[in-house]
């Protein structure tokens, strides 16, 4: 066989045209969906896509997304006890709540050794989630209710409980 067996192709449109082209379309639809939706409710929105896509309807809280942190670092093996007096944490705390968007997450640890654990009930989870209830005590007075919450991990490898601020969305739409 020869290259003159074969016939000759079409005259045709190069093939970055056509890539362009549907590029093009799907900038037009995205700018149409955006337009559609501005003055819909966005939670909303969002279950519907979920629900569409089969993954139903997001029943979690909201996470913040982390964007600074501060901890309460060095508790003594076994003990809850606050190792300072806090007093730079609460001023940290403090200045992190004034914005109505942030939301502070406290999270209790511990160092996985064999005595680093809850006297009373031998468990390390019960005493990260004690010394994470300390630190958020000691925050409660500069923190409004509501933008605090208390998380725990056995696997950080260190006695602290940490407080990260987060971003948690748009400031709330003011009363009328």
């Amino acid at each position: 066989m020869t290259e003159f067996d074969f016939p000759a192709a079409p005259a045709g449109r190069p093939l970055w045209l056509i890539t362009l082209a549907d590029l093009a379309l799907l900038l037009v639809g995205f700018f149409v969906l955006v337009q559609a939706t501005q003055h819909v409710d966005r939670r909303a929105l969002a279950d519907g896509f979920r629900a569409g896509f089969g993954a139903g309807v997001d029943q979690r809280t909201e996470q913040a997304i982390p964007v600074a942190a501060a901890g309460m670092m060095n508790f003594a093996a076994g003990s809850a006890t606050l190792p300072g007096s806090g007093d730079g944490l609460v001023a940290w705390a403090r200045e992190a709540a004034r914005d109505p968007r942030v939301m502070l997450t406290v999270t209790g640890s511990v160092d996985g050794s064999p005595g680093d654990v809850d006297p009373a009930t031998g468990s390390g989870a019960v005493l990260a989630a004690d010394r994470a209830r300390v630190v958020a005590a000691l925050l409660a007075a500069v923190v409004p209710p509501g933008r605090m919450m208390i998380t725990t991990t056995t696997h950080a490898g260190h006695r602290a409980a940490m407080v990260n601020q987060g971003f948690a969305g748009a400031a709330p739409e003011p009363t009328r």
